[in-house]
């Protein structure tokens, strides 16, 4: 799987389908709300997001992705509906950083929650 599709498919919250790049030096930074390291923890971090996106409907919108040697970063949205009521709404960016054999080193993820609902 080329980077581009590996840092796409993290972003749009299809972890389990990327653990196998993980580098086990892995790190992964939610700017202002947690970082946790190493491949295990990443992959545990990861599966606990998933069982809240499995507890909702996701509309997952990526708006840009820039590939620039071993890094690759995606902006885009997210809005997470419960009974037919946005629960939450969320602009990201993720920025990934790739070691020379491909595996995914780091990670660093600005998300920022719009109360409002407006992700235009």
């Amino acid at each position: 799987m080329e980077i581009r599709e590996i840092a796409e498919k993290f972003a749009s919250g299809q972890f389990a389908a990327v653990f196998e790049y993980l580098a086990d030096d892995v790190e992964w930074n939610v700017i202002g709300d947690f970082r946790v390291s190493g491949r295990l923890a990443v992959i545990e971090k990861c599966t606990q997001i998933s069982s809240y996106f499995a507890s909702v409907t996701t509309d997952f919108r990526t708006l840009n992705t820039i590939v620039n040697g071993p890094r690759v970063a995606i902006n885009g949205t997210a809005k997470f509906i419960s009974n037919g009521d946005a629960v939450n709404c969320v602009s990201s960016c993720d920025v990934f950083e790739f070691s020379d054999s491909g595996h995914l080193a780091r990670i660093t993820s600005y998300c920022i929650s719009d109360k409002q609902g407006d992700l235009t």
